[in-house]
């Protein structure tokens, strides 16, 4: 293929990228505005995250970290009980919204960000977990409240019977392939194992939940 070619392809490649972010934009905002309301900091800069013009600047994938961590923060306070009525609700959309993306980008061949978006939603998965075992999700480390790791979740939900010995190990391996994506070590995980994992944090939260 020509430089051309290529320079084509990219191009649209970035534009179904950004189609698909419009889609996550709407519904985002939309969610955001009816549990706080479109004054609030979140919303703002959820808002200003997914404008074309920030994107266009910093690139799709680099804005798509910002609005998860945005939604992420979302959702802690919900888990903290600031807004237990909604909590259903901001679940159940955030958890398809992400898994939704994660599962294009994969298709798209960008595995990396796929699979830090999938360990997003496992880990936040876990919180719930712990959350409805009342397990704490925080501990005290020099007078400092601290969230829990993932992997220290995983360890007391299991010894909770909150689900198999099995399922822990499974957990273990896709949070260790999440963190290796999050660290940029993506030589040692392949497209395959990605794929294998989006299906299997999906049955997980599906059985679960």
């Amino acid at each position: 293929m020509t430089i051309i070619g290529e320079a084509r392809k990219l191009a649209m490649e970035q534009k179904a990228v950004v189609g698909k972010f419009a889609e996550l934009r709407s519904s985002g905002l939309s969610l955001i505005e009816r549990i706080y309301s479109v004054k609030s900091i979140f919303y703002e800069d959820f808002n200003a995250y997914t404008n074309a013009q920030h994107i266009r600047q910093v690139g799709p994938f680099a804005a798509l970290m910002e609005c998860s961590g945005i939604l992420r923060a979302v959702e802690s306070e919900v888990d903290a009980g600031l807004l237990t009525t909604v909590k259903g609700v901001i679940a159940a959309e955030i958890f398809s919204d992400f898994l939704e993306m994660a599962s294009y980008l994969l298709a798209e061949g960008y595995k990396d960000p796929a699979a830090v978006m999938i360990g997003g939603v496992l880990e936040e998965h876990l919180r719930q977990l712990c959350n409805k075992n009342e397990i704490g999700v925080i501990i005290q480390k020099d007078g400092k409240d601290i969230p829990k790791t993932a992997d220290r979740m995983n360890a007391e939900l299991a010894g909770a019977n909150a689900y198999s010995k099995l399922y822990q190990k499974g957990v273990t391996s896709w949070l260790d392939l999440r963190n290796k994506a999050a660290h940029g070590q993506y030589s040692e995980y392949d497209k395959t194992q990605v794929e294998i994992m989006e299906q299997s944090v999906l049955d997980f939260i599906t059985k679960t939940s």
